[in-house]
Parts: structure tokens; sequence; C-alpha cells
């Protein structure tokens, strides 16, 4: 009885969410990795639904080509190059916004990357940028909108986390580790910022297909690394959509929503890892026996673009393929100037 009970006000809760939606006309949001891949597919929703746009990225020629896309949806976009991880820019970047557009409504946390390798040639300068760029960047870019919002007591915050940041997978043990940072860094605040009627939604997604993988940092083989990852991020059984991600994001900030798990198996596997975290490292770690060993380029960094091998580009990932002609992903030596040395610093604009 007392289920039911519970089951009811659930639904009357969400029932009532979905008809008191956030409305989004006229709103500014500020989107951070927002050129390409989810980042540029959630500014197309958005404009869609009404919204002023604000989104930055580090590269200048893929922000004018999304800049001048958004713009032809008949949409008010500011675009504006920044590098998150370094407080003082992303300040300005907030002043830039509010100086056009008076105010920030909703801040979407997007920016993001992968590092794939063993543990074995993962360095301390990789844990460190991966933290800078998903724990750092969110927090800068958090308090910089805070004064404002919790002057008007309104506002809305979303940070896009991961699987990665509920459940630990072999060969992501950097990207794992700071994701499982800014998870909890959102629940955190969404705690804190409630009585300042400031609501604070987390978003774990798992694989999706956004076509960034050319972008992504490999170590050790990274052919080998390369092939698989881009094979699960372009399946349809392991992978969903950027569209899916970016729709049952925006519904779920409109509701103010805690968090979000997409797609359903990611959901499944999140509750599976609370529930049985001894038998789900167990079975992780037989994964990470199939997974390449150590070796190959070692410590040195190599993008995804210059990691190809027989099987990967292939029918295999032909959706991922695809989606990164959709969405503002192809990798080129232009937009890869900074990556000779493979410095992530110079990549902080990667969109997962």
């Amino acid at each position: 009885m007392s289920v039911g009970a519970l089951i009811a006000v659930l639904w009357v809760v969400r029932w009532w969410r979905e008809n008191h939606k956030y409305d989004l006309t006229g709103k500014t949001v500020l989107l951070t990795g927002g050129s390409r891949g989810l980042g540029l597919v959630m500014a197309r929703q958005l404009i869609q639904q009404g919204a002023r746009l604000a989104i930055c990225g580090r590269d200048a020629s893929e922000l004018e080509r999304a800049r001048h896309e958004l713009e032809q949806q008949s949409g008010q976009v500011l675009a504006l190059p920044c590098d998150v991880t370094d407080k003082s820019q992303v300040e300005q970047m907030v002043q830039q916004v509010g100086d056009l557009f008076g105010q920030i409504d909703v801040l979407i946390n997007n920016a993001g990357t992968d590092i794939v390798a063993p543990m074995d040639v993962l360095t301390m300068e990789d844990y460190d940028d991966l933290m800078k760029l998903h724990f750092w960047a969110p927090l800068y870019t958090t308090y910089a909108v805070l004064p404002e919002m919790r002057q008007r007591k309104a506002g809305r915050i979303v940070n896009i986390s991961s699987i990665g940041g509920k459940v630990v997978s072999p060969h992501m043990l950097a990207y794992c580790a700071s994701k499982f940072a800014l998870t909890g860094l959102s629940e955190g605040m969404r705690a804190e910022l409630a009585k300042d009627r400031i609501s604070v939604t987390t978003v774990c997604p798992g694989f999706i297909r956004t076509g960034v993988v050319d972008h992504g940092i490999f170590k050790g083989q990274h052919r080998k690394e390369y092939t698989w990852f881009s094979i699960a991020d372009s399946l349809p059984f392991l992978s969903t959509s950027a569209e899916n991600v970016a729709r049952q994001t925006i519904a779920a900030f409109r509701r103010g929503d805690a968090e979000l798990i997409v797609p359903f198996w990611t959901l499944i596997s999140a509750k599976l890892f609370a529930l049985f975290p001894g038998l789900n490292s167990t079975l992780l770690g037989w994964v990470n026996r199939l997974l390449p060993a150590s070796g190959g380029i070692g410590t040195e960094r190599a993008f995804g673009k210059d990691s190809h091998s027989f099987l990967s580009p292939s029918v295999l990932t032909s959706l991922s393929e695809r989606a990164a002609r959709r969405n503002n992903e192809i990798a080129t030596e232009k937009a890869d100037s900074a990556g000779a040395k493979l410095k992530l610093s110079n990549r902080m604009d990667m969109d997962r």
C-alpha cells in the first residue's frame, strides 16, 4: 500500500513538472563546448525553443561555423573564444554575455574530452588536465554566474557529467576520476543552492554518437584503443544519438530534475553498480583483460584522427562518422594545429 502511494506521489510530481516546465523563450543560456558535438546539438534545440544563446570554445573557426549555422535559425547567438580552465577568461566571458544579454538564466557546463589508455601509461599530467576541464572549469563558470542568480533567486545550472561519473570503466581511469568529481560537485551544489531557488541538474550519459572520437586522446597501443572505443561509441545498442541526449537533457533541466542518466541501459548499469559494487568490479576486471596491454607509444598522446586502424573507421563506425559530418566534428589539421605537442590544454573545447 505504501509503495503504491509513493508511486502515485511521484507520478503526480512528474505530471506537475511536465505541465509547469521552465519556459526558455527569451531566456539567456550560456553553453560551454557549444561549437560542435553534443554542445552544438543542444544549441540547435535551445534556439528552436526560443532561447538566446552564448556558446564558447577554443577554436575560432569551429565557433564561427557554429555561430553561422545557429543564426540561420533566426536565433540570437554570441560565440566567444574561451579556455574554460582559465578562471580569468571565464570571468571575462561571463561579463561579456551579461553586457550583451543582461543576465544569464541557464548555465550548461558541457566542455569535456576523453583520454583512453591503460593506467600504466597515464601520467600525473593526464589526471591534472582532466580535473581542470571536468571539475575546475565547471566550478569557475558556476561561481562566475552565481552572484547574479542568487540576487534574482532564480537560475538553472546543468552539469554534463557521464556514466563514467557513476560507473568506472577500464582504460578510462583519469576520465572517470574527473567525472566522479563533477558528479559529486553537482549533487552537492543542488543541495546547497536549493535555498536560493537555483536548480542544478546532473546529466550522466553513456556512449553518445557525436562524432567526437577523432578529437579524443589515445595512448599506449593507441590504434587498438581507438578501435574498441570508436566502435563502442557508434554501435546502436551501446550508444545513443546526440539528438536524444540533448532533447532529454533540456527536458530534464526544464522540469528541474536532479539527475538524468541516459540511455536506459546506462541507467540500469548505474543502479546495478550501486547495488552490487563487488560483482561489478569483478566483471570489469575480466573486461580489462580483453583490452589492449601497455606498449605502443607509451605515455605519448595521439589524437583519434591519428589512430585509425583497418577496423576503424569502417562500417562498424558509420553512425559516428555521419554524426561527425552533421555536428561540426570533422578533425582537420587546422583545428588541431595546437596538437603538434599533443597537449590537452590546447583542446579544451572538446564536447562529449
